[in-house]
């Protein structure tokens, strides 16, 4: 194909959206948008994170499965890489849905780019139901409180709350997917915050980094740090019912098991790593 063509398409395309002539499934997401996006995201990918994926091969191929992980960043990158790194390894069939914490779908910038990507809203509801229709989902316990970490604290994971997404892989029927990202910690190291700036976008915080707000809108870029994704082994659930979900011991426990577990791969890919920006 001629780059000529490429841009004829790609311009086609272009007209097309502005026309309102685009589909959206009942979660907003856009597979023509995720198609036009890739190219970008593979850059990002293979040159600006140089990311290795491993353990691509302990997710099944179809159905149902939870994906927890560890999170940093204050734009859902890590989301957007593990799915990159699931689509290139053509480990299942369809594309990720990811849960992002709501006040990014506050930003006028980046709302429409996350929801029509694959990004909603962070709730146990939506997760189940996202579940229930036989989707990968990938969420993120630590929430605010991962993002939000200090770069001296950076890949000691948070507490997982109370456990939210085990509920809801047990009422789902889903295994659970432990994956640990190493990598998004870098790309804004963040130390100090902007407390006014955060009221201003509703923002949980907003962070002071080394590139921002010093170099303005270019401080918004995200470093070229490099990343490592590790996809665990799967937490198979099946043989309790979904009546363990009001278990709150149980739950807590199984969390903790998650949340170890995601410790020690996340631990082990630093080291693996030998290096943030090498």
């Amino acid at each position: 194909m001629s780059l000529l063509g490429d841009l004829q398409r790609a311009a086609d395309g272009a007209v097309r959206r502005l026309r309102g002539d685009y589909e959206e499934d009942e979660w907003g997401f856009d597979p023509g948008f995720a198609a036009a996006a890739r190219p970008a995201l593979d850059l990002l990918y293979d040159r600006w994170w140089r990311v290795q994926a491993t353990g691509l091969d302990h997710l099944p191929p179809a159905g149902r499965v939870l994906v927890v992980a560890n999170h940093a960043g204050v734009l859902p990158w890590d989301a957007t890489m593990m799915a990159t790194a699931i689509r290139r390894h053509g480990a299942r069939e369809g594309d990720p849905r990811f849960l992002v914490l709501d006040w990014a779908f506050t930003l006028p910038w980046a709302a429409p780019a996350i929801r029509r990507g694959g990004g909603v809203p962070a709730s146990p509801h939506n997760a189940l139901r996202l579940l229930r229709q036989d989707h990968l989902v990938m969420v993120f316990p630590e929430g605010a409180k991962g993002v939000g970490k200090p770069y001296n604290q950076r890949y000691r994971l948070e507490r997982f709350g109370r456990g939210g997404f085990v509920e809801v892989a047990l009422r789902a029927r889903a295994p659970i997917v432990p994956c640990a990202v190493v990598g998004s910690e870098e790309i804004y190291p963040k130390i100090g915050e902007l407390p006014g700036l955060a009221r201003l976008l509703r923002a949980p915080y907003m962070p002071l980094t080394p590139t921002f707000p010093l170099l303005g809108p270019l401080g918004a870029i995200p470093l070229p740090s490099r990343w490592r994704i590790e996809f665990g082994a799967p937490i198979d659930l099946s043989e309790h019912d979904a009546g363990r979900a009001d278990d709150r011991r149980f739950v807590l426990g199984v969390s903790e098991h998650v949340r170890a577990r995601i410790q020690e791969m996340v631990y082990d890919n630093v080291i693996r790593r030998e290096g943030a920006f090498l």
